[in-house]
């Protein structure tokens, strides 16, 4: 029998099958060496292994734009909590006592100001009682009204300008994690050389337009929600302007009193005189 047909030699081995060598199996996942995603199980992980696997994949700008949303969640729940408590808004209470201050019937107005919270009506009991002294002149205490009130709009924007950055910064930053995760795709598929993979560009991709989306996705609820409360802090602005304004005028919706005529008020005053004489 010839060389060539000489079965082959007895140390040689034949060649490891895919499950010996460990190959990919299902999904690109080594069936030898389960899936870790930061160093633990992915079993072990359960319902949160999809999302920390996102996590590992998007690298340090998921991770900050995570905790840039959940800054940008505190700040929201604590402007919603403090709007609820001080009733910002339209407040009807308010607009009952500027009614019985405009009846004349000035100390049951304070009294129903006395406990309010909302910023308009404890500026409006403060209108009501500087108009009440004599001592203060009404140019001093409209100057005076309208700085208060401005410290109270301000008061209410606290936590406006974080959530400004934040909604301006995230897109930026997914913008910059697609960009390092370009860059880093298309180092792998210059070291690849010849042996070009096209999952090596195409995993790249999509971990790079990851960044992009969790960026989009903090962004977006925050200028949203943020214009939502800008528009109340407007409202409320609104409210204080006109209820301090009314107390320094007078109301055109009322029935005008009757007035006497100049010939009615001439023969009133000879009947006086005569009465007189």
């Amino acid at each position: 029998m010839d060389e060539s047909e000489t079965p082959a030699a007895e140390g040689s081995t034949a060649a490891p099958t895919a499950e010996e060598a460990g190959s990919p199996g299902v999904d690109g996942i080594s069936d030898s060496a389960p899936p870790e995603i930061l160093g633990l199980p992915a079993e072990m992980l359960g319902p949160l292994a999809e999302p920390l696997a996102l996590l590992q994949a998007g690298g340090a700008v998921v991770a900050i734009l995570l905790v840039l949303s959940v800054v940008a969640l505190a700040i929201i729940l604590m402007k919603l909590w403090q709007f609820g408590r001080l009733g910002v808004g339209i407040n009807r209470h308010a607009r009952a006592a500027l009614a019985l201050y405009r009846s004349g019937q000035a100390e049951e107005a304070l009294g129903r100001l006395a406990s309010a919270r909302n910023p308009g009506a404890r500026l409006l009991a403060l209108a009501i009682r500087g108009r009440l002294r004599d001592d203060l002149p009404e140019p001093l205490l409209r100057e005076e009204l309208a700085r208060l009130g401005s410290e109270e709009v301000e008061a209410l924007r606290g936590g406006f300008r974080p959530l400004e950055v934040i909604g301006a910064l995230a897109p930026l930053l997914g913008l910059f994690g697609t960009v390092l995760g370009m860059i880093a795709a298309f180092q792998a598929l210059e070291q690849a050389g010849n042996r070009v993979d096209p999952s090596i560009l195409s995993g790249g991709i999509w971990e790079a337009l990851l960044t992009t989306a969790v960026g989009l996705a903090v962004a977006i609820p925050v200028v949203a929600l943020l214009n939502l409360l800008e528009r109340r802090v407007e409202r409320q602005a609104l409210e204080m302007e006109s209820l301090v304004t009314q107390v320094f005028t007078v109301d055109l919706t009322a029935a005008p009193r009757p007035q006497r005529s100049a010939a009615d008020s001439r023969e009133g005053a000879l009947r006086l005189h005569a009465a007189g004489e």
